[in-house]
């Protein structure tokens, strides 16, 4: 079928990644949009995309791979000596050491440690999507359990969290930052609050085909919505969104909520993480080889008690070969809940980026990105 056409390029040796992006677009149906893009050595030897109305510039949204972005700053920050991991999130944010909270060290808040996965009465969109308000809200809230014995996802409010930290260190948002650091010095097509000169690139997301036998499983699964992963998601609140919902929030968009309000095109999710670890196109990489080591080191694994799964994040990002086991150790990145998947593989010299408009289910990194990893992978062995 025409929307299911493939279009752009690939580098010789990786063609075989065309012929997987193209069996899963053939697979999903007629309606799958997709991107996927890949750097090797700072080389763009990946670029693809397909289904309708979807080109090589269009946006889509982020999800959490938005905190990908926060945290390339703030890693950036840390490198430069403005953040210091030992130090207490107290020191920069005096607010914060409320309830308990006085001994907090930003390692362990950016680790997923600190207990604030939420607020106990919750948030409405409007206010989930400014950061300063989820910040100031967390601020006064007692965590969820004893920061330090634990760690457990802050999907909607880790990037609220490590902002309010730049903005008192800085003066500045992580917003700011991340536009003159990152989008504009590297030429980044991703954007933490969108200029509405490029909102008609936008596509909006679209919800999961939910089959009788999907909802007799999302029915099966759900948690409570005063259960620790339900405060977590905001699903206490009577007007919270479904989370395939929140890019097509034009406040979140335009605010660029650091935990989850990015919208990027595949290319600019690849280029993000190129940057982050080497030189494209004359360019000095971002981040310092000792950087990238603290950014891929391993800070929790095990039993996250929001998710009820086995996890592991570094300081603010996922520790993503231990997704991936084709990825060095060290790799580093985030995903997103609309399918996306963005990481820098230091060891390897490779950059990818991954994005979808339909939410997979269940709503998370598309499993189609084992198969495209795995391919890309043994391309770039035998290049």
């Amino acid at each position: 079928m025409e929307e299911n056409m493939v279009r752009g390029t690939v580098a010789e040796g990786f063609e075989s990644v065309r012929e997987e992006f193209a069996a899963v677009a053939a697979g999903e149906g007629g309606d799958h949009a997709a991107q996927l893009v890949a750097y090797r050595h700072g080389e763009r030897v990946v670029d693809l995309w397909t289904g309708p109305e979807t080109t090589a510039d269009s946006l889509f949204g982020a999800y959490s791979a938005s905190k990908g972005a926060t945290h390339l700053v703030v890693a950036s920050l840390v490198q430069e000596g403005v953040l210091d991991l030992e130090q207490k999130v107290g020191h920069y944010w005096p607010q914060f050491a409320l309830e308990g909270k006085g001994d907090v060290t930003l390692r362990e808040l950016l680790a997923h440690r600190a207990g604030l996965v939420g607020a106990d009465t919750g948030f409405t969109i409007e206010e989930l999507a400014d950061d300063r308000i989820v910040a100031e809200r967390l601020g006064a809230q007692r965590p969820y359990w004893r920061p330090g014995t634990a760690f457990g996802y802050h999907a909607l409010v880790m990037g609220a969290l490590s902002g309010e930290v730049v903005r008192r260190a800085t003066g500045r948002s992580v917003q700011e930052l991340f536009a003159e650091r990152v989008r504009d010095a590297y030429g980044v097509d991703f954007h933490l609050g969108l200029p509405q000169e490029h909102e008609p690139r936008f596509l909006s997301a679209r919800p999961m085909v939910v089959t009788p036998e999907r909802l007799a499983a999302l029915t099966a699964s759900a948690s409570a919505p005063n259960s620790l992963s339900g405060i977590a998601f905001n699903r206490h609140h009577p007007q919270n969104p479904e989370v395939w919902e929140l890019p097509n929030f034009p406040a979140v968009r335009t605010l660029g909520t650091a935990s989850f309000g990015g919208t990027a095109s595949a290319r600019g999710l690849a280029r993000m993480y190129a940057v982050a670890i080497g030189s494209v196109d004359g360019t000095a990489p971002l981040l310092k080889p000792e950087t990238l080591a603290l950014a891929g080191q391993i800070q929790s694994i095990g039993h996250d008690v929001v998710l009820g799964e086995q996890k592991a994040f570094t300081i603010g990002f996922h520790a993503t070969s231990e997704y991936y086991p084709q990825l060095g150790q060290g790799s580093f990145g985030h995903s997103g809940a609309g399918g996306q998947q963005a990481f820098a593989d230091p060891r390897n010299g490779i950059a990818y980026g991954y994005t979808r408009r339909r939410t997979p289910f269940p709503a998370a990194a598309g499993p189609e990105n084992d198969r495209l990893i795995r391919t890309l992978y043994q391309a770039a062995a035998t290049r």
